[in-house]
């Protein structure tokens, strides 16, 4: 008899599963049909998405052929890792890696902690025109251009009529040449970065310290907690959620170190310290009369599954850590 109801309880469910599954797919047929004009916005936006970073991903294919422009994408040889093989075989991959680890991680490092100290520093500020006004002045140079961000630095640090220069000049007597010195492009690159992206940084930490309960600082000051401590013990681990997400989604752009902005800082003097992934790709790929299109894009997936797998290993750590991931 048991066995009996135990049988029929599993035909049971066997016959209601693809029931509710059929329920459920027309209850979701329902829903878009009553509120289809939703649905019909997200058209746009999603062939947007498709067109534009979806169905290029067929062209990456020419990495692993000998592309030519008679044979196209799908006319061309099939030379399978023979351009990601001549690539890790050449006497730049070494220098071009390094290059573009060092950059990422000096700006990863140098640069991620400064918004979250700003928006701490500037949460507990009570004087309200102040505030506002350290607000405008750094996220103002957020709206400079790449290209006017680098003539700056031209200018500042240029060795004949340049503001360091001109000091250099009346304290010692000889010009300093920054802007061709390889120990100072990173520096110089790095440094300001940070002061063109920290303001706008600081906007979204600011966002997440406004979504913390009052009512826990005030329950601090009554116990006796000092700023320090309430940064400590209440606004670190209320934005830390904003914090992992930011930190997760910087060390998939790990590599994307900016492409614009490194070959306008380069020449041939620095070149040794600035040639990057990205800027060996623009040369080999476009600068150059050989135009190697199947090697330029074989270095640029390389690049984009390191990024991949340093996205998932971020996710996989903060996840392990207690802290919520991306997925």
């Amino acid at each position: 008899m048991s066995a009996t109801t135990e049988v029929t309880g599993y035909a049971k469910a066997t016959i209601t599963q693809p029931i509710s599954r059929r329920g459920s797919l027309s209850h979701l047929l329902m829903r878009m049909r009553r509120r289809w004009q939703l649905y019909a916005l997200l058209i746009l936006p999603l062939a947007f998405v498709l067109v534009f970073n979806y169905v290029p991903m067929l062209g990456a294919q020419i990495a692993f052929r000998d592309y030519t422009a008679r044979g196209g994408v799908w006319g061309s040889e099939w030379v399978g890792l023979e351009n990601f093989q001549r690539f890790f075989d050449s006497y730049l991959f070494g220098r071009i890696i390094m290059n573009t680890f060092t950059l990422g991680l000096y700006s990863l490092v140098a640069g991620f902690p400064i918004p979250i100290i700003l928006a701490l520093s500037l949460n507990q500020v009570r004087v309200i025109w102040f505030k506002k006004l350290v607000q405008m002045v750094t996220y103002a140079p957020y709206f400079i251009s790449t290209v006017v961000m680098v003539g700056l630095l031209l200018q500042f640090f240029n060795p004949r009529f340049g503001v360091i220069s001109s000091i250099s000049m009346a304290l010692t007597g000889q010009p300093i040449n920054i802007l061709n010195d390889p120990n100072w492009f990173q520096t110089l690159y790095v440094g300001s970065g940070i002061w063109q992206g920290m303001g706008f940084a600081t906007v979204i930490y600011l966002a997440a310290l406004t979504t913390i309960d009052p009512s826990l600082h005030e329950a601090a000051v009554v116990d006796g907690a000092s700023r320090l401590q309430r940064i400590r013990h209440i606004d670190l681990p209320g934005i830390m959620p904003v914090t992992t997400m930011l930190l997760i989604l910087n060390l998939g752009n790990f590599l994307n170190i900016g492409f614009e902005k490194v070959l306008l800082m380069q020449n041939t003097l620095n070149t040794s310290v600035s040639e990057i992934i990205d800027t060996y790709v623009y040369k080999i790929g476009l600068a150059s009369t050989a135009l190697d299109f199947s090697y330029a894009t074989a270095i640029g997936l390389f690049k984009g599954v390191i990024a991949l797998v340093l996205v998932v290993t971020a996710n996989w750590a903060v996840k392990r850590m207690g802290q919520e991931g991306l997925w």
